[in-house]
Order: C-alpha cells, then sequence, then structure tokens
C-alpha cells in the first residue's frame, strides 16, 4: 500500500464516514494555501485520501487491494487466469462498469449531493458553557425562492420528459470486449425526475437551485468546547433535484480574565490575606456571567483550599443532566514591603505559633 490514507486523515481503520469527515475538514481548513499555516502539498494528501474513504466502493477496494483503482486486484498474472486487464482502462473501458453491467444489473445511480460547508465562529467563554444562537449570512447555491426548487415558472405545471418518456433514465449501448453492453443511465434532460417544467423559471433557469445570501441561524449547546466542529444537517450547497450538502461549523471560545475550564468544571483563583485565611472572611468574586458571587471563606484555610460548589459548573445537557462543578482554588495574596508596626505584629504572631 503506497500510501496509508487512514493515517494521513489521523483516523482508524475502522472509522465512521462522520469522524472522516470531521478529520477531513479540520486539515483542510488547516492546511488550506490561502491559511497562514497553509500547505499545498499536504492539503493535496488530505484532499485525495479523503475522496478514497468518503466513497464506500472506493474504500472497499482500498482497504482490499491497497488502491482505489477500478482495476485493483484484476491486472497482472493472478486475476483471470493471468489475462492483463490493465490496458483497457487507458482505452476507454472501465471494468467495473463491464462487470458490474453483466452480473448486477447496472451500477447504482446516487442521489446527487452538495457540497458540504465549513465556517469558523467566534464566541465568549460565557457564551460556550452556557449555550447560544448564532445568526451568519453565507453565499451560496441554495433552493431557488421563485419556483421553491421545482424548476418550473411560478403558475405552471411540469411535462413528461421527451428524453426519457419520463422513466427518469435512458439507455446507453457500450461497445467492450464482450460485444455491445446495454445499460441505463440517469436521464441527462430531467436529472432522473421523469418531469420537465413545460415553462423554466426565469430566475433560476429550471435548475431549482440558485447562487443567494442565505441568512442561518446556529443554535450552539451549552459546554461546547474550543475548537469543536458542530454539523447542521443539509444547510450546505444545494444541486439540482439532489440533496444539499452539510455545514460543518468550528467553535473558537475566547478566553476569560477569571474564570478557565477544567474538564467540565468551572475554575478560578481566589487571592486572600493571611489574616482572612485565619480569621475566615467573605470574599466577592464575578461569576462567569457577570454577577457578583458571595464566597465564605473559612476560619483557619490553608493555600491551596479548593472550596466546591456542586454542580453549578458546565451544564450537563450532553451527561444526562449531571454538570459540572465550581472550584474555588484558595491562594495567598502577598503583601508588599510590612511596615515596621506589621513586622512587630507579625513577630507577635510567630510567637503564638502562627
Amino acid at each position: 500500500m503506497s500510501k496509508d490514507y487512514y493515517q494521513v486523515l489521523g483516523v482508524e481503520k475502522g472509522a465512521s464516514k462522520d469522524e472522516i469527515k470531521k478529520a477531513f475538514y479540520k486539515l483542510a481548513h488547516q492546511y488550506h494555501p490561502d491559511k497562514k499555516t497553509g500547505d499545498e502539498a499536504k492539503f493535496k494528501e488530505v484532499n485525495e485520501a479523503y475522496q478514497v474513504l468518503s466513497d464506500d466502493e472506493k474504500r472497499s477496494r482500498y482497504d482490499q487491494f491497497g488502491s482505489a483503482d477500478a482495476n485493483a486486484g484484476f491486472s497482472g498474472a493472478g486475476g483471470f487466469g493471468g489475462f492483463d486487464f490493465s490496458g483497457f482502462q487507458q482505452g476507454g473501458f472501465d471494468m467495473g462498469d463491464i462487470f458490474g453491467d453483466i452480473f448486477g444489473g447496472g451500477r447504482r445511480q446516487r442521489t446527487p449531493q452538495g457540497r458540504d460547508i465549513q465556517i469558523d465562529i467566534q464566541m465568549s467563554f460565557a457564551e460556550s458553557v452556557y449555550g447560544v444562537t448564532k445568526t451568519t449570512k453565507l453565499r451560496k447555491h441554495a433552493t431557488c425562492l421563485t419556483c421553491s426548487g421545482t424548476g418550473a415558472k411560478p403558475g405552471t405545471k411540469s411535462k413528461t420528459c421527451h428524453a426519457c418518456g419520463g422513466k427518469g433514465k435512458t439507455v446507453h449501448l457500450q461497445q467492450t470486449i464482450l460485444g455491445a453492453i446495454q445499460s441505463q443511465v440517469i436521464c441527462r434532460e430531467c436529472d432522473g425526475t421523469g418531469k420537465i417544467p413545460e415553462e423554466k423559471c426565469k430566475d433560476c433557469v429550471g435548475e431549482g437551485v440558485v447562487k443567494r445570501e442565505e441568512e442561518i441561524v446556529i443554535p450552539i449547546p451549552a459546554g461546547v468546547r474550543d475548537g469543536e466542529t458542530l454539523r447542521m444537517s443539509g444547510r450546505g450547497e444545494s444541486v439540482p433535484h439532489g440533496v444539499p450538502g452539510d455545514l460543518y461549523i468550528t467553535v473558537h471560545v475566547q478566553s476569560h480574565k477569571i474564570w478557565r475550564r477544567e474538564g467540565d468544571d468551572l475554575v478560578a483563583d481566589l487571592p486572600i490575606r493571611l489574616t482572612e485565611a485565619v480569621l475566615g472572611a467573605q470574599k466577592e468574586l464575578q461569576s462567569v456571567k457577570g454577577e457578583m458571587l458571595t464566597i465564605d471563606v473559612p476560619e483557619r484555610t490553608a493555600p491551596g483550599t479548593i472550596l466546591r460548589m456542586r454542580e453549578k459548573g458546565i451544564p450537563g445537557i450532553k451527561r444526562g443532566g449531571k454538570s459540572g462543578d465550581v472550584l474555588i482554588k484558595v491562594a495567598f495574596a502577598i503583601p508588599g514591603k510590612p511596615s515596621k508596626k506589621a513586622k512587630e505584629l507579625l513577630k507577635d504572631l510567630e510567637h503564638e505559633g502562627f
């Protein structure tokens, strides 16, 4: 196997399609030539790996023979009694098409799918903790609003496609080494629908999709992490008579001046004076939401003590309802140069065992 496509994308051999797609978009975003971290060679290599592993047929050939080529496993002395079929690909013969037509009744026709889109969203630390709804505008191929995707002028009807007679498929004759083979292919006139507009929509010219700006409302769940990628199914590019691609949103979370995230816990440092540690005190600390929290520091609090507020951290929507905790780490605030009186008092405390 000349290239390990799984290693290129950084996934296991048994990775799901979603895992492969997420890995691809992360690396494609990283190595895109237009980015500061861009690497054209790496970008092409990642794209090549994704083109193979995202296609069930190509992936199956790759896993079995180490190549995604349609002739993999048939060339050389080991295939069909030593007969070499490698030259037929160059002459315009696709062995996958030939034997699929003979034994399988023709290659399975797939519903066209639009291109996926990847975008980046910036958000505050508080928004990442409690969730937020973001709105963005994308210019992309989307359903024509004039004809609602039918491709027909409003008020007119569709008629039977003249090319396929309403069957959605046309007969295709292919000359092969085994003679003429007849197969059925999707009709190009109606894209397999069997219908065409009596009068085409003036805005999309019968395509059903147009390039336009579309407002996308993105619900971002509570507890999302920095760098996490979310998927909105069907919000990518649209294609005529097909299904839209998906929209992938990579989240970038701004840091907070007080709080940080450790797993599902919200953590902050609370500086206190020596006297507050010995005698106890009430301190105030700004919450993630911007409210002021009153923190009770007990008497004789040792440095490094963690004050815990259970299930007040990252909301537990994704974890069966159990939220993280708020952890406040007590640290001593070292004062500046002590005065003469302060030194005398400290010496008295030292005699008392402090």
